[in-house]
């Protein structure tokens, strides 16, 4: 009964996700509580299903995980985005590329671009009783029309300003919706955000089987409410990037050190970063040994895709990202919700980059083929903690790492970012964050206490008396026990 118990467990996840997304919605008015204790109730479940999941047996894991996986992302797609109309953008910057038009150029509200607005990304306005124009609808805002000063009604947010999203998250939105057309709404994006998440999972076992680790671990990303809500539901574009980081890790970190894998794992953090940037926090880690084929890769492939975008466009390409900056509280430090307890101002700033440069140095230092992916973990970990993202979607770099290493405590951080979402609160952001950075550091002290020793012998050795636990030596782990 043991493997009918854990995919049942990973079907009752996915039944709670799908009753969420269909009846739940953080925009619709009154559902703010239950919002709240249902993002939490699936996280328990998440925790249940993954422990019914170490009594599967070894060899029939990787099937276990795959349906789970496919259950809960398909469960995610069972309703419109929840919790952020980011992929009303993705969609609009993919429909306004395949009629020629540079999304660099015009911002949403545009008249230029009047002619390719579909009506359910900019719904015609209704007219009130008193025969006044007015903006009615779910996720639907009300600007006006730059030109001609109209009403205009739209699911996009920021539309008055240019798009943030940098060149390779720009080609993926405009390969996305060149298949499909422009009257589909959000499920395009959807499916593919599901499809990748199944790649990722997959690559996952693969990567963990030939290491030697449990291939159990895959469940904390296939299976993690977040993946679901913001890789599928919500769509967010952090999906490719951190599948991209996971591909550039896995090249970068084979015996032999091939110069081939070495190029191939550049050009695959480069097009991570011309995603979204924020992988750039994932090179140190990868610099350790020959890190001049990484350096040139990554640097070649990310100019080379804006290429068509500065050639058409010129330095606008740098769209809303200054201003975003700005908004987001970087320039002030206001951001940093952990380092702004212990100083304020520019001061701020200044202690977070030296935090992170600090953690990139022993990166750097201390990775090599066996322990990249602890140190992976250990540097995008610390950027989470340093920033305080406001948004959960950013964790989704994170959590294929968890499941590399097995160090389920860091998901910790992912719940916390998920919790600041939903209690917009600096006191609530900068606590649950504390807590978070405590139950990590504690387990940390744990693994590493008296008694530890590696589970895996072999190549995998150097790497597992890194992750530490306190059951004895095997040669391949059976259980998730020591999670």
């Amino acid at each position: 009964m043991r493997t009918p118990l854990a995919l049942l467990g990973s079907a009752v996840v996915a039944a709670t996700i799908a009753w969420g997304v269909v009846t739940l919605g953080f925009y619709k008015p009154g559902v703010g509580h239950s919002f709240q204790i249902w993002t939490i109730v699936c996280w328990l479940l998440f925790v249940g299903a993954v422990v019914l999941l170490q009594r599967v047996p070894a060899r029939a894991a990787t099937v276990v995980v795959l349906i789970g996986s496919a259950l809960i992302g398909g469960a995610a797609i069972a309703g419109p985005p929840n919790t952020s109309t980011d992929s009303a953008r993705y969609a609009w910057d993919g429909i306004v590329q395949n009629a020629g038009v540079s999304p660099y150029a015009h911002a949403p509200n545009s008249a230029a671009t009047a002619q390719l607005k579909p009506e359910w990304l900019f719904p015609t306005p209704t007219t009130a009783s008193d025969g006044t124009q007015q903006c009615t609808g779910t996720r639907i805002m009300t600007t006006h029309e730059k030109g001609s000063g109209d009403l205009l009604c739209t699911a996009i947010n920021r539309p008055r300003v240019f798009t943030i999203y940098p060149a390779a998250a720009e080609l993926y939105f405009a390969a996305v919706r060149a298949v499909v057309p422009v009257e589909a709404e959000y499920w395009p994006l959807q499916a593919s955000g599901l499809l990748i998440s199944l790649a990722i999972t997959a690559g996952l076992l693969v990567l963990l089987r030939r290491r030697g680790l449990d291939p159990r671990w895959a469940a904390l990303w296939g299976w993690c409410p977040l993946v679901a809500s913001e890789a599928v539901t919500n769509s967010h574009v952090d999906l490719l990037a951190a599948g991209l980081c996971l591909l550039a890790t896995a090249l970068v970190a084979t015996e032999g050190h091939s110069r081939i894998r070495r190029w191939g794992g550049g050009a695959a953090l480069g097009a991570a970063i011309a995603v979204k940037l924020i992988p750039v926090v994932a090179a140190p880690a990868l610099l350790r040994r020959k890190p001049l084929p990484v350096i040139l890769g990554s640097i070649a492939v990310f100019a080379l895709l804006y290429v068509p975008y500065v050639v058409s466009t010129g330095p606008k390409v740098l769209g809303y990202l200054p201003g975003y900056l700005q908004e987001e509280g970087v320039n002030d430090g206001s951001r940093f919700a952990l380092v702004y307890l212990l100083v304020h101002g520019t001061a701020t700033t200044v202690l977070a980059v030296v935090i992170l440069a600090v953690v990139a140095v022993i990166a750097w230092r201390t990775s090599d083929v066996h322990t990249v992916w602890l140190g992976q973990l250990v540097m995008i970990g610390a950027f989470l903690f340093v920033l305080s993202p406001r948004y959960p979607w950013y964790a989704l770099l994170l959590i294929p790492f968890v499941a590399m290493t097995g160090r389920i405590e860091w998901l910790t951080l992912a719940l916390a970012i998920s919790i600041r979402q939903f209690w917009p609160f600096a006191y609530v952001r900068a606590s649950t964050l504390g807590v978070a950075l405590a139950v990590i550091i504690a387990v940390s002290i744990w693994r590493s206490g008296p008694g530890w020793t590696g589970r895996i012998r072999g190549r995998a050795a150097s790497e597992w008396r890194l992750l530490t636990c306190r059951t004895p030596p095997v040669a391949r782990a059976e259980t998730l026990s020591g999670l």
